[in-house]
């Protein structure tokens, strides 16, 4: 027996297989152009990184609304990653602005104590501007709640994102990036190169001996049990003694 769901179904369906289409072509759009602006592969990906956080408030704002998550929320959903980019463009705009005297650091907090009132008043104007939404009872208003709420509370939510996600983002991939350096100073340094080899052959012994009894001996087991089964028994035990035969 097969069956086929149409009606308002199939169309949310297949609004949302196209919406996350577009929404995919978006995030690849807005990649290449901060790609192109800092002219760096990584530094985009910090500027995004706020947007799957920024559905957390989203989902909280549908949880204490009573509402479920539809494709007015999708709706909503784009455009509050587009506003959270561009408070993120702001914040690091700066830190970049402010590192060119300071270390990164100082350059980060001074950045977050300047722009916190850009930030602020860009969220408050925007969410007191969809508070009477929020709270109007009638049927077009009701028909656009979702839409409402996820602009609202991922706002509200994305602010404290930017303000700390970012800068702990930024923090972390300096101290990989020194790391890195130092990991590959090390290796073109003459009398340090051999010690590093040693110590890059003692942790792939190490990991052998801890990994090997739990792959090797099972699988010698297996064989034992086939070559008991096969009538062969003890005398193929160990197995390597049957290994000519």
């Amino acid at each position: 027996m097969t069956y086929d769901v149409t009606g308002l179904a199939q169309q949310e369906r297949e609004f949302l297989s196209e919406a996350l289409i577009g929404f995919a072509m978006a995030l690849t759009g807005i990649y290449m152009v901060l790609a192109w602006i800092f002219a760096s592969w990584t530094r985009p990906l910090v500027v995004m990184s706020v947007i799957p956080f920024g559905l957390i408030g989203a989902v909280w704002g549908h949880a204490a609304w009573g509402l479920p998550m539809s494709l007015f929320s999708v709706v909503g959903l784009i455009g509050m990653s587009g506003i959270i980019i561009n408070d993120s463009i702001v914040l690091i705009s700066t830190i970049d602005e402010y590192r060119t005297t300071r270390a990164l650091r100082p350059a980060i907090i001074d950045a977050v104590a300047d722009r916190f009132r850009p930030v602020l008043l860009t969220t408050a104007t925007t969410v007191l501007g969809l508070a009477p939404l929020l709270y109007e009872r009638s049927s077009q208003a009701l028909f656009l709640k979702p839409t409402v709420v996820t602009l609202a509370y991922g706002l509200g939510f994305g602010m404290v994102l930017v303000l700390l996600v970012v800068p702990a983002v930024l923090v972390a991939g300096d101290d990989l990036a020194r790391a890195r350096h130092a990991f590959r100073r090390s290796l073109r340094a003459g009398p340090l190169r051999g010690v590093m080899r040693g110590a890059v052959v003692a942790a792939v012994a190490g990991l052998a001996l801890v990994l090997g009894p739990v792959t090797v001996l099972p699988a010698m087991g297996l064989a034992r049990a086939r070559l008991v089964a096969g009538g062969r028994g003890a005398r193929c035990w160990p197995i390597w003694r049957c290994w000519w035969r």
